[in-house]
């Protein structure tokens, strides 16, 4: 077999001219699957179509996918460097097929292609059926067994009979699934390993894997055929070629072992390594080994190197498809990774941030695959950088406290970290639980899990009792057994007539008795028109009214399984359960907070405009007054940014476009594409805000298509006006807008004006002079400051040590000088201390200003003086409270203040006897 240079290619290119539409990949992160961290698999992006609820315009697919798996039960993270073939992001290889041809077609062309266009050798290939599930009642796949045998020329004795672990698909719990068909290899060197199939040993090891889709299953475990039959390939690209590349060493008789990382995919980052840091891949450096490593003392080296290759490529990926680092969802997990790769590059003794230096290598390999990395190359550079920069901050703290600990741990003979000092290096350092994981088990240690654990949940517990009001009133009422509310009419303004079931007060659910005038309580009825809190949307306010009788709504909440809590006071009347009740909402105020919430969609949708796709939302407050929104973006954004996005708003909102809500199933809503928060737990009935849809019912041509409960304005036109007041950092890689629309801000600007009017008056200035008289301002304040710093203007300072300097008195061995000088700031007195240093022999020194009713004495003594006994704080120490102070100092240099200005003359005469006592020299 000869070296294949572009096996992504090749596979591509195979597939199109069996009639295959080219797919690109879809991003790590899939738009309508909030379900899901990462794209793990190439059948991610068809889902809808396997469920059948969506269709394409063809129905053979090829593409390779970009996959990212670092959590669940593929998760590879802790192998990665460790052997040469887990890692955190790889490629899928696929080709399906939808309704068009089934098991006969993908078996040929699989066997083709690896035999004939790659020349695999055809005796290490193994091919592996369903065996057959009685407990399921599946029989054996005979038609894959028997497609083996008749359309390849495998041999018979290669065709292999697995259960339902190794070869039967499922995506879930029901649905879609069917027998699969994989294809192994054996790469023992003498080619002995057919055995080893399915053993879980490396040197035998799936190539590629046919799913044949062919049944649904019910929730009882039944098994339907399918009306349409689809098939579902997945080969990874990175063992694919590294297998490929042991077999033409091996032809060429040259010595070779399995590894990914010496493939063209890895290759040149290896490089870009070992440039940067100076090791040598394939080095032994046991120094450093017996430093972090003990059971990995040859290879610490190799190990590192894997592991930046790898953990900088996941990033390099995530990163350019919107996933910023942060301290959320799928935003953390890149926060781990890039520490824990920080963490392992420390042991290549480099202490500047480097791993953002990998990113151009990175992306100049993989951009003719993926296009899109080019785009976004200088935001994965930079925040990966800043990542970089602030945990370098703590890293060796927390990595000192962690070897202290550790030591303390064996010396003690434990074998286990205590989970209280995890949680430490969690909690002030920013170590990940895992990246602590890691180092224990490098030191033969585990973590006390339990314990950090259970301090996670202590700090989560006080964060949820430090929330007020609405929370706490939430969670009382999880407690309490309270009937359901009808909120379906919550969009709606109108006033609406309902029953009163009763209402918590002094933390009791009360169905009898009396409501009285004054009381606090929170209300449930059998229906409401109300909005309580959720979404990030602040619940209604308003009233309800009965026979005289009038309950101020001051908020709305959800509680329990469906009931809605309205919280206020009775201000007139009683309140009976069972009674009629009338209920009003705020009509303005629900009006005001419609349009911050319409607003926020507009907002999103131009941020992503701006400044890319990977802004996403990391969290929203919304309410009548103003909304904030903040976002995953790793800069402040510049006023240009800042103007663009508000042109961008307020541009939807002249072309008074129209906002549609739409009932939909979550399958049908996430297949159409539209924006949904991972994390998020939607029902199966979902609600669609759709802004710009020129087809209502089928929102086809809507530029916003959002998951959202909340309440909206019916048209653009509405918001009227929008304004950011606010754009700030939250955290490392998350910021956050606060902006103003309609009444609330045209109330701002008015406050505004009037502000720009008193500053007219003050400055006495045009307003459109303000800026100028400002500048003006800060300039005559910065030259007031400098001539502060220099002394007050017409002082010589140097002129008036010098004239002390001519009447300094010799004292034994010591040149004294002593006196009072002009005020002066101490930094410039510091420096006269320093010229007479250097200028006369054995200088004792002692000044004194006075300035603001307080008096600063600073004296200095030179090293030989010092060995004869003589000490600046002790000479300080005796004169400071003459002049009513005290200070000290070195035997060097030293200071003091007081508040006695009249004493300064008695004080600069008792330096003299304090030296002669000292030196014993007489008068």
């Amino acid at each position: 077999m000869t070296s294949r240079v572009d096996i992504r290619g090749e596979f591509i290119r195979y597939f199109e001219t069996l009639k295959h539409t080219f797919v690109p990949s879809s991003p790590v992160v899939l738009q309508g699957d909030p379900t899901l961290l990462f794209a793990n698999a190439g059948m991610n992006q068809f889902k809808d179509v396997f469920l059948g609820i969506g269709a394409r315009p063809y129905n053979r697919a090829v593409n390779s996918q970009k996959c990212i798996r670092v959590s669940g039960k593929h998760n590879d993270l802790e192998d990665v460097g460790r052997d040469t073939y887990h890692h955190t992001f790889f490629e899928m290889l696929g080709n399906w097929s939808f309704g068009d041809y089934f098991k006969a077609e993908a078996i040929e062309w699989a066997w083709k292609l690896l035999t004939q266009v790659w020349g695999l050798p055809k005796e290490r290939l193994y091919a592996t059926v369903f065996a057959g599930d009685e407990g399921m009642g599946l029989a054996p796949d005979a038609e894959a067994a028997s497609l083996w045998a008749k359309v390849t020329d495998i041999d018979p004795s290669h065709i292999k009979k697995f259960g339902q672990k190794d070869n039967f698909w499922q995506m879930a719990e029901t649905g879609p699934c069917g027998p699969c068909s994989e294809i192994h290899i054996d790469l023992t060197p003498d080619g002995s390993g057919g055995s080893l199939v399915n053993k879980g040993d490396a040197r035998v090891i799936e190539l590629w894997n046919l799913v044949f889709i062919q049944f649904d299953r019910d929730e009882s475990g039944k098994l339907t055929p399918l009306p349409a039959r689809h098939v579902d390939t997945g080969m990874g690209l990175e063992r694919t070629w590294a297998a490929m590349k042991l077999l033409n060493l091996w032809s060429e008789g040259k010595p070779a072992t399995f590894s990914d990382y010496g493939t063209p995919l890895f290759v040149p980052i290896i490089r870009k390594i070992e440039e940067i840091t100076g090791c040598t891949y394939g080095s032994t450096r046991t120094h450093l080994a017996d430093r972090y490593d003990s059971d990995d003392t040859e290879n610490i080296v190799d190990i590192v190197c894997r592991v930046l290759a790898d953990h900088v490529r996941t990033l390099t990926f995530a990163i350019s498809d919107g996933v910023l680092p942060s301290n959320e969802g799928r935003g953390y997990v890149m926060r781990r990774l890039l520490r824990r790769a920080a963490r392992y590059g420390r042991k290549l003794e480099v202490q500047e941030p480097f791993i953002h230096k990998l990113v151009p290598t990175v992306v100049e390999m993989m951009k003719g695959a993926f296009p899109e990395l080019a785009d976004k190359a200088q935001l994965v550079t930079e925040t990966i950088h800043e990542e970089e920069k602030a945990f370098g901050r703590t890293l060796d703290r927390g990595i000192d406290i962690f070897e202290q600990v550790a030591s303390r741990v064996q010396s003690s003979g434990g074998a286990t970290f205590p989970g209280d000092e995890a949680f430490k290096l969690y909690d002030t350092y920013g170590f990940p639980l895992d990246l602590t994981q890691l180092m224990a088990r490098e030191r033969g240690l585990t973590v006390n899990e339990e314990q950090f654990a259970e301090l996670m949940n202590q700090q989560r517990q006080r964060a949820r009792q430090a929330s007020k009001g609405a929370g706490a009133k939430a969670a009382l009422a999880e407690d309490l057994s309270l009937p359901a509310t009808d909120d379906s009419a919550k969009y709606s303004l109108s006033p609406l007539e309902a029953r009163l079931f009763g209402w918590i007060a002094d933390g009791k659910w009360s169905d009898s008795g009396e409501l009285r005038q004054g009381q606090e309580a929170a209300l449930v009825v059998d229906r409401t028109n109300f909005y309580a809190e959720s979404g990030g949307q602040i619940g209604d306010k308003g009233r309800i009214i009965v026979d005289g009788a009038e309950f101020v709504v001051e908020d709305t909440l959800k509680a329990g399984d469906g009931t809605v809590l309205h919280q206020g006071r009775l201000v007139v009347g009683q309140l009976k359960p069972g009674q009629a009740v009338r209920l009003e909402v705020n009509r303005r105020r629900r009006l005001d907070t419609m349009n911050n919430h319409t607003a926020t969609h507009l907002l999103q949708w131009s941020l992503r405009q701006v400044l890319g796709d990977h802004v996403k939302q990391a969290g929203s407050l919304v309410n009548d007054e103003y909304l904030r929104f903040d976002f995953t973006h790793g800069k402040a954004l510049s006023d240009k940014e800042i103007d663009r996005v508000e042109q961008l708003v307020l541009q939807r909102i002249d072309e008074s476009a129209a906002v549609v809500a739409k009932d939909s199933t979550l399958a049908e809503a996430l297949a159409s594409g539209v924006t949904a928060l991972f994390g998020e737990k939607y029902g199966e009935q979902v609600r669609v805000i759709a802004v710009g849809a020129a087809d209502l019912e089928s929102l086809q041509g809507a530029f916003s298509r959002e998951l959202c409960g909340g309440t909206h304005v019916d048209n653009t036109a509405q918001i009227m006006d929008f304004k950011i007041i606010r754009e700030e950092s939250l955290q490392t890689g998350v910021r956050r807008i606060t902006a103003r629309t309609g009444r609330a801000l045209r109330g701002l600007l008015h406050e505004r004006y009037r502000d720009v009017g008193q500053l007219s008056q003050l400055l006495k200035a045009a307003p459109e002079q303000i800026g100028e008289r400002v500048a003006a301002l800060m300039e005559e304040n910065r030259k007031l400051k400098k001539q502060l710093k220099d002394g007050p203007v017409g002082v010589d300072v140097n002129a008036a040590v010098d004239q002390l300097v001519d009447g300094a008195v010799k004292i034994g061995p010591a040149t004294l000088v002593v006196g009072e000088l002009p005020s002066a700031p101490v930094d410039k007195i510091r420096a006269q201390v320093d010229r007479l240093k250097k200028k006369l022999d054995n200088p004792v020194i002692f000044f004194g200003t006075r300035s603001d009713g307080k008096v600063l004495l600073l004296a200095a003594v030179s090293d030989e003086l010092i060995k004869q006994g003589l000490s600046a704080g002790e000479i300080v120490r005796r004169t400071a409270p003459i002049v009513g102070g005290g200070g000290g100092g070195k035997e060097h240099l030293a200071q003091a203040g007081g508040k006695l200005p009249d004493k300064l003359p008695e004080a600069l005469a008792e330096v003299e006897k304090i030296i002669r006592e000292t030196l014993s020299v007489a008068q």
